[in-house]
């Protein structure tokens, strides 16, 4: 804990449903040292709770939440972090579509209670915006502060993304780093991974990882971000 707050440090990833080279996965979290990983794309079918659970393994880290229930919405957490109650949440399955879904983890970290949540919204725009209200209602029903990492699938000009963006802080314009792409690694031209917090955090510093093992460990680069929660 310092004065201004309790440290957080929070990672959120787009792992491509573990596609590519699992050992630079594990090596791009294990650099980053997060307290969280905020996934996107993990395990959510057969064995998932094995699965799960070795993905945490190599990250050096437990579960808190999700899996089949979020539709691979995972949260992790370092030993730093206790999740004291877990919740998970389906959005309305349009035919034919890829069912999506989210997952929350009340946590308490040096004293600090928080709402940590991830979500991966469609790849359809005409869906993409009733899940982000779905994903919002949730947010926004929470008394603690909200710490929410989502691939939103589209920019920061977009309907669904402008409506997770409401009343909170999207972490990128905050350290001025909007100009960091994520997505895709291979070609970089798209910022549709983001990091939204509530306006009593404050952000000490955003990255976009984009290094060799970042290239090789998924076709996103993960967001890096270092928090204070407030203690007050």
């Amino acid at each position: 804990m310092t004065d201004a707050g309790v440290p957080l440090r929070v990672l959120s990833y787009n792992i491509h449903s573990q596609r590519d080279d699992a050992a630079a996965l594990a090596e791009v979290v294990r650099t980053a040292a997060p307290d969280v990983v905020i996934v996107q794309e993990g395990p959510r079918r057969f064995r998932w709770r094995q699965k799960c659970a070795a993905l945490a393994e190599s990250f050096g880290m437990v579960v808190a939440a999700g899996g089949l229930p979020s539709l691979g919405n995972v949260l992790l957490t370092s030993l730093r972090v206790r999740a004291v109650d877990t919740s998970c949440q389906r959005y309305p399955l349009t035919p034919g579509r890829h069912m999506r879904g989210a997952a929350y983890a009340q946590c308490r970290v040096g004293g600090v209670d928080v709402l940590l949540a991830g979500s991966h919204l469609s790849t359809d725009p005409a869906e993409r915006p009733a899940q982000a209200a779905a994903f919002k209602r949730e947010l926004a029903a929470s008394t603690l502060p909200v710490v929410a990492g989502a691939d939103v699938n589209e920019g920061p000009d977009g309907p669904a993304w402008q409506t997770l963006a409401e009343g909170l802080t999207d972490t990128a314009l905050a350290a001025d780093r909007a100009d960091r792409l994520t997505y895709s690694c291979a070609d970089p031209r798209r910022r549709i991974d983001a990091l939204f917090v509530d306006p009593r955090i404050t952000v000490v510093d955003y990255d976009v990882v984009d290094t060799p093992a970042a290239r090789r460990a998924s076709d996103h680069f993960p967001v890096l971000v270092d928090l204070l929660l407030p203690t007050a």
